[in-house]
């Protein structure tokens, strides 16, 4: 099947010019109807009007207003083509698209895509950190995962207006190679942050049989960067794959800050999200993990990014992916959506806490309240794909309670905790029961078209993808196995635009 990108393509070398413009127009219109009325579309979280998103960047709070920038591909909904997308908002829920904050610059060193970045405000002004990538002889790749052909750089734009809406480059990269002696296995996705000294920044990579790690820089002015050392490093695990991130000697995305009295580190590798908790050596620059976890255990969530927040907030926006074939996808004319915001806390154990945002509840339409038990659980037809339930779960002993979505049949989704066998199941992924006490004893799920975001106690979550869904035919089930009852909250969730396309 060609590409949106290669029709495009085409109709660009038409002969009859005045034939472009129409053309073009009547496919965009003819797409955004469809993708309105796709099923499997959120419309409670934040995704361009069409095409492919991947990595949160740069997400920041600006002159009263919410700023998400993220990886977009404006040509096809798969990947490629990076550029930097671009919203706002007032409350991390409703947002209004902006035009492409970043393209590629021909014959630069991000001619081949504008990857992951931060921002950060230096000297007044907002300012993107990123790495650009660049065609390059095989002696200069950094990116070695079977294709080897890129090369990675650390690159800086500034912002030109308070709208975040012109961005000027620097022409030549600020941090042109990795440091010496260190075979990378990528070199990517900085994450700056200020101490009284100096600024910091961490770039994520790895070598081969050593593991993925952190790489630690040092400047007073962002153009001129000299490197320490590795600021924390991986352990040898004996994988082995084509892709260095499929095997953990590769850690992409790192985001290093403060929570509570210790540091966090969040990374992505093997295919998930990782997070530490631990001490930060101010002196030495460097960070030795105590508490480590899952992020978010299912299959959609990856490449994570938070920032700092009004209220003394650390909010994190995560990637949902696809979980289908591409071939799907890439019909449907979208890819990927932004997770609903989560803002991160440190438990009495040193633990990563996690819960939505107070701002998500404010699509909630009327509460219904009910009881479960073990003889009268609820079932409930849904008229439409946006609901929310939270189960109060104070009272669990030797209960098993299970949560499906059923769609002429057999169950589409099902989530089971199970008190007695101390573990936490949803189709192929099974995990250990969170420990008690939690800081809030209960479960708490958002459904939105293809997506589901459950929560349990603020100490686990887990990001799922089901598609085919339909209102009407779809019901949800919360049944129990044990004694007592288990009170329920459900709520039917607004969209957040009128037609899915955001705003």
């Amino acid at each position: 099947m060609s590409t949106r990108r290669g029709f495009i393509a085409g109709l660009a070398g038409a002969s009859t010019v005045a034939v472009w413009p129409r053309a073009l127009r009547a496919m965009m219109e003819a797409d955004a109807a469809a993708i309105a009325h796709d099923l499997n579309r959120p419309a409670c979280h934040l995704l361009p009007p069409h095409n492919w998103m991947n990595d949160p960047n740069g997400p920041i709070f600006w002159k009263g207003k919410y700023h998400l920038f993220y990886q977009v591909n404006p040509h096809a909904a798969v990947w490629g083509d990076m550029h930097w997308g671009h919203a706002v908002s007032t409350d991390m829920v409703h947002w209004k698209h902006q035009p492409i904050a970043m393209a590629p610059t021909p014959g630069g060193a991000d001619s081949e895509g504008c990857f992951s970045g931060s921002a950060v405000v230096f000297n007044g002004k907002p300012t993107f950190i990123y790495t650009g990538v660049q065609n390059a002889p095989r002696e200069q790749v950094t990116i070695r995962d079977g294709g080897d052909k890129l090369r990675e750089t650390q690159m800086i734009a500034v912002a030109e207006d308070d709208d975040l809406l012109h961005w000027k480059k620097d022409e030549q990269p600020i941090i042109p190679l990795p440091p010496p002696g260190v075979q990378v296995t990528g070199f990517r996705d900085p994450c700056p942050w200020k101490e009284a000294d100096a600024w910091y920044l961490g770039v994520g990579s790895g070598e081969r049989g050593k593991g993925g790690c952190v790489l630690l820089y040092r400047s007073h002015d962002l153009r001129q960067w000299e490197y320490l050392h590795k600021m924390v490093e991986g352990k040898p695990n004996g994988k082995q794959a084509t892709n260095p991130c499929d095997s953990g000697e590769m850690w992409e995305c790192p985001d290093f800050f403060p929570l509570g009295d210790k540091h966090c580190l969040i990374y992505s590798t093997e295919n998930k999200v990782l997070w530490t908790t631990g001490h930060y050596d101010a002196q030495a620059h460097t960070y030795t993990p105590e508490r480590n976890g899952v992020l978010d255990h299912g299959a959609a969530y990856y490449a994570p990014k938070s920032f700092a927040a009004p209220g003394s907030r650390r909010i994190l926006w995560g990637w949902l992916r696809e979980t289908r074939p591409e071939a799907e996808f890439s019909a449907a004319g979208w890819s990927g959506c932004m997770s609903v915001p989560r803002v991160l806390t440190l438990g009495a154990q040193g633990q990563l806490e996690m819960h939505p945002a107070k701002e998500v509840e404010s699509l909630r339409g009327p509460a219904e309240s009910v009881k479960v038990s073990e003889s009268t659980p609820f079932r409930r037809k849904l008229d439409d794909l946006q609901r929310e339930l939270s189960l109060h779960l104070s009272l669990l002993t030797d209960t098993v309670l299970t949560i499906r979505l059923i769609s002429n049949g057999p169950a589409a989704w099902e989530l089971t905790l199970d008190v007695p066998a101390k573990q936490v199941r949803c189709g192929d992924i099974a995990f250990p029961f969170p420990a008690l006490p939690w800081p809030h004893p209960d479960l708490r799920m958002l459904l939105d078209g293809s997506v589901i975001e459950s929560f349990i106690g603020e100490r686990e979550a887990l990001t799922s993808r089901v598609y085919g869904l339909k209102p009407g035919e779809t019901q949800l089930e919360v049944s129990m196995k044990g004694k007592g009852s288990i009170g329920m909250q459900t709520w039917p969730l607004r969209a957040i635009s009128p037609d899915k396309l955001t705003s």
